[in-house]
This record gives C-alpha cells, sequence and structure tokens, in this order.
C-alpha cells in the first residue's frame, strides 16, 4: 500500500515535518512494507519556509528584524529560483509576544525582511501570512520600506490614533519591478463586523471595547493612505485585506496579489501528482474543526485528493466535527490523539503519541493479510 502523509503543524508543538514523520513511524510499526512518502504542508502561516525548503532545497538567510514590540527576532528567508519566501509569523508572531501587547505590536519587522529580501536579489517575493499578534493594518511593514505618515506608522495601532495623512509612494519605488505575493489562508476584508479586527482581534488580545476602537482607528488609516470615496477604498473592502491584522492590507498597496496559501504549497510540492500516485492520504493538524474549511490544510489536501478519486483521513490532536461535517470536507475518517490519551496528555509528547495513533489508525486501514 502506497500512503502520502501531509500534514498542517500540530500549532505549538510539532512542526509539519516533524508531525509527517511521527505519522510515518508509527504507521510503520504496524504496516512496515508500505510505502509511506512524506509531503509536508502549509497553509502559509508558521512553517511555510520549512516546507518549501523541504520541497524546493534553495539557499536559507537568517535576517535579523526588529520584532513586534521592538526586541530584536530572526528571520529565516529562503531564496529559490529568483524567488525569496518569507514568512510574517517569524517577524510578529503570536509566540514572540508574552503577555500580548495588540495596541502596541508591528508589522516593522515584516517590512525589514521583506526589503532584506529584495536587497538579496529577489525578483518575486511570497510572503506568508498567519500566525500574527498585530493589528496594525500593515502599517509598520509600509514604514519599515519608506512610506511616511504624521504619525508614527511602526507602533501599532495605538501609535495610528491620530493619523491624517500616509505617503506610501516611496514604498511602492522600493518594491518596483518586484513581484508581491500573499499566500493566506484568509479572506476577510480588513474592516467592519467581518472584517479583521473583529474575526482576530480578541485571539490577538484585544478587549470588546478595543476592537471597536482599533477597527476605527484603521478606518482612519485607509482614509489617509487611500481615501474617502468607496472607490478609494476598494483595497480595504478586498478579499484578503484584513489577513494577518491588515498585512494582506499593506501588501495590497505595494501591488501584492493574493493567493490561497494552500494552493501555493500544493502546486509547489506537487500534490496533485503525488495523491494520484498513492492509494490513501493521511492529512492532519493540532484542532480539526470548522475552521478547518476555510482555506486550511485539512480541506485542500482532502479536496485534492478527491480530485484524484483517492480516500483521505485526518489525524489530529483533537477532532471537533461530526462524520457529516468531515465528509462534506472530503475526509473519510478522523481520529485523535486526545481520544487516545485524553486532552491534557496530548500535549505532552506529542510525537510519540501522534506515532502511536498512527499505528492503530494502520490496523484499520492498511490491514495484514491473513495467513
Amino acid at each position: 500500500m502506497r500512503v502520502l502523509v501531509a500534514p498542517d503543524a500540530f500549532g505549538g508543538t510539532l512542526s509539519a515535518p516533524e508531525a509527517a514523520r511521527a505519522v510515518i513511524e508509527g504507521w510503520h510499526r504496524h504496516a512496515p512494507d508500505d510505502v509511506l512518502t512524506q509531503a509536508a504542508m502549509s497553509d502559509g502561516g508558521p512553517g511555510l519556509v520549512d516546507v518549501l525548503h523541504a520541497a524546493l532545497a534553495g539557499d536559507l538567510a537568517i535576517v535579523t528584524v526588529r520584532g513586534p514590540v521592538g526586541v530584536e527576532a530572526p528571520v529565516t528567508v529562503l531564496h529559490a529560483d529568483g524567488t525569496a519566501y518569507v514568512e510574517s509569523a517569524q517577524a510578529c508572531g503570536l509566540h514572540l509576544l508574552d503577555p500580548l501587547d495588540p495596541m502596541h505590536a508591528s508589522t516593522f519587522g515584516v517590512g525589514q525582511a521583506v526589503g532584506a529580501a529584495i536587497d538579496a536579489g529577489a525578483r518575486r517575493v511570497v510572503i506568508g501570512l498567519g500566525g500574527s499578534a498585530t493589528n496594525d493594518g500593515g502599517a509598520g511593514l509600509l514604514g519599515a520600506l519608506g512610506a511616511t505618515a504624521d504619525v508614527p506608522l511602526d507602533a501599532g495601532p495605538a501609535g495610528l490614533a491620530p493619523v491624517t495623512t500616509v505617503d506610501v509612494s516611496a514604498a511602492r519605488s522600493r518594491v518596483a519591478g518586484v513581484e508581491i505575493v500573499i499566500a493566506s489562508d484568509v479572506d476577510l476584508a480588513l474592516l467592519g463586523m467581518f472584517g479583521a479586527t473583529k474575526t482576530f482581534g480578541p485571539q490577538k488580545g484585544l478587549t470588546e471595547e478595543q476592537v471597536l476602537l482599533v477597527d476605527g482607528i484603521l478606518d482612519r488609516f485607509v482614509v489617509a493612505a487611500c481615501g474617502a470615496t468607496p472607490a478609494e477604498r476598494r483595497t480595504a473592502d478586498a478579499k484578503g485585506a484584513g489577513a494577518a491584522g491588515g498585512l494582506g492590507f499593506a501588501l495590497m498597496l505595494l501591488g501584492g496579489q493574493v493567493v490561497s496559501g494552500i494552493d501555493l504549497v500544493a502546486e509547489t510540492v506537487g500534490l496533485t501528482r503525488q495523491a494520484a500516485a498513492h492509494d490513501l492520504v493521511v492529512t492532519g493538524e493540532g484542532t480539526y474543526d470548522f475552521s478547518s474549511r476555510a482555506g486550511k490544510v485539512v480541506y485542500g489536501v482532502a479536496s485534492v485528493a478527491g480530485q484524484a478519486a483517492r480516500p483521505c483521513i485526518v489525524l489530529a490532536g483533537q477532532v471537533l466535527v461530526g462524520s457529516r461535517e468531515m465528509r462534506a470536507m472530503g475526509v473519510e475518517s478522523a481520529y485523535a490523539v486526545s481520544d487516545l490519551v485524553g486532552l491534557e496528555a496530548s500535549m505532552s509528547r506529542p510525537y510519540e503519541h501522534l506515532a502511536d495513533l498512527a499505528a492503530r489508525v494502520a490496523r484499520t486501514w492498511s490491514p495484514r493479510p491473513q495467513a
């Protein structure tokens, strides 16, 4: 039996390549003769560079940038065939802040990383959005690339509060001639009831009152950067503008085009071709829930498996959807580490527990022939 193993990272516990190795190790305990192929995945969020480096090789460069509240952070930029890949979470991710500080967290470091990629000769820059601790509308990124305003652009939404003018012409000149690709799993607009701040602000630490305050600040930022008419504000309403707290909006102002992160990675690793060459596709993530349908790895991998007429199963830390919902996503069955060892224990020794789960699942999907 040939099995394609294509998981996402298990948030905070295992990278996508680590999760894939755990599944392969556990599966082989029961079915040592099965052929398992690793195809670690990402939707553009944390882990993107690791996944693409495994697929593309290329050269890695470490760039030291300003983190979300000023503390330096290392960012790994992948250079392959004239394209640079930048993972925004490395410069402004949730893991960089404890406690969270959404009123002051800035995307300045992401702009520094993009600038460094251009200085190194990249003519195409792919920026993965996801896992950010920021909600500054991408103002920090614009400032790092040369944009100016009548307020600091690198002080988070609190610093933007009195903004009236923003000039992005220098930033546009900085990226002139460079193709900017925005890899995201989010198609939210920047503002409003279903925008970035309302949807993701609370998980970044914004209180209910601050959500309203920050949305108003970003509205003024849009007017200052684009203009007040609906036609001028069109970029803020575009799908993906709200990704990573508005990084999508800022990159769109610089001419960036939004693509599905999972589609970009799937194309890069040749997922369609690989799925067709295997009998079963295994994917996974930390928590398999209803949000998995919104541009996430599990849904993307299951869709590719369905197109290749191959069954797809999920191994996850937790499974929070029923059989009807998972089949609507193209998933045959889903299995949880938490069902094996309990929720609390599932967070400890995650590699070992995932391997144990894979060994059990293999008994169902790769039964040994009868003697």
